[in-house]
């Protein structure tokens, strides 16, 4: 796509004034600075020390706020972290302009490997559930299990309900939407996102829909949201032609973490259809379906994700072995070592952080 299809986007450096972004109760936020990248990290204590990590990455259009009903419901199991992916959330846009799927796992690749956190209980939903599918795939060495929860993988029937949103790809068709929807407030934004994305809207307290309409208006702002939303949608697709050992149905193939399928019955973006393929595809699964969930099961339904979270745990922990507690000088090996693909090489970098909460 040329620069030309879509607004040009100011650098980092000039964006506008915007309201800053919500810190729950408990949380922490800061900005780690990275090759390239700068992204926002939210996090809260964990209830004691030497818990092993936890990586939560959030879906299209999402951001880390997506997992803050279901951190504090695991804060005696893991150390929670959630990463605004390049141009989501707090985090700026790549200075490169790169919003593929490659880009959004090299970006967490490369946090992981600054911060010394993996491995890690890496979690994703949507989009991040195939960003994290390739991190597991390519980066075995920084994950002990994986967590998906509706995963975009790749659908030979799409659902009539996902086509509006996979139309971002289009060249185009972002500028066209924007112009469409201009007199649209906060409130009817957020009102057809949780109609699309929840199993019953009604389930949205009355904070809870205030907090989405104040975050809707702060991105709403952003010069660069529709960019940042049309790219990452058209990365999404990009990864689904992609063949051989790249396509994400062969990556799920090569996963070597325990795995945790959590699917929606009433998810209108993601198959429910997909569940038992995806327990197939992934060597070490299990699948966890909600009958009345849409496609944000950790925010409709934490709690029932955080159980199937903690059996999982329960499960693949051996208090035998040391490296399960996280503690200094443990040791971990969930896999051999990392595929070295020319086009998935991720370089290191230093870390400078700035904290907020």
């Amino acid at each position: 796509m040329s620069s030309t299809e879509l607004p040009s986007v100011p650098p980092a450096s000039v964006l506008p004034e915007v309201a800053a972004v919500r810190v729950a109760e408990g949380e922490r936020l800061r900005s780690v600075e990275l090759p390239g990248i700068t992204l926002s990290i939210r996090s809260r204590p964990p209830a004691r020390e030497w818990l092993p990590p936890a990586l939560h990455v959030h879906g299209l259009g999402g951001s880390s706020l997506n997992w803050s009903a279901l951190m504090p419901l695991l804060e005696d199991v893991v150390d929670s972290e959630a990463v605004d992916l390049p141009g989501f959330g707090d985090s700026p846009p790549p200075d490169d302009g790169d919003y593929s799927l490659t880009a959004h796992a090299r970006a967490v690749i490369r946090y992981l490997d600054a911060a010394g956190r993996g491995p890690v209980h890496l979690f994703g939903n949507s989009l991040g559930g195939a960003v994290v599918t390739r991190v597991a795939a390519v980066r075995p060495d920084l994950v002990r299990t994986l967590t998906l929860v509706s995963p975009a993988l790749p659908e030979l029937r799409v659902q009539r309900t996902a086509v509006p949103t996979g139309l971002l790809a289009v060249p185009g068709v972002a500028p066209l939407f924007t112009r469409i929807t201009r007199g649209w407030t906060a409130e009817q934004r957020v009102r057809g996102v949780m109609a699309l994305c929840y199993g019953d809207p009604a389930r949205v307290t009355p904070e809870g829909f205030r907090n989405a309409v104040r975050e809707m208006e702060r991105r709403m702002r952003l010069p660069y949201f529709w960019d940042a939303m049309a790219r990452s949608t058209r990365g999404l697709v990009n990864a689904y032609t992609l063949g051989g050992q790249h396509g994400l149905w062969r990556q799920a193939e090569r996963v070597l973490a325990p795995t945790l399928l959590v699917y929606g019955g009433r998810d209108q973006l993601v198959g429910f259809r997909m569940a038992q393929r995806a327990a197939r595809a992934f060597r070490d699964s299990r699948l966890v379906t909600i009958p009345d969930s849409g496609h944000v099961a950790m925010m409709e339904h934490p709690e029932t994700v955080a159980l199937a979270f903690r059996e999982l745990l329960a499960d693949t922990t051996d208090p035998g072995v040391e490296g399960d507690t996280g503690e200094p000088g443990a040791k971990s090996a969930p896999g051999p070592a990392a595929d070295t693909g020319a086009d998935e090489a991720v370089d290191g970098g230093t870390t400078a952080e700035n904290v907020r909460g």
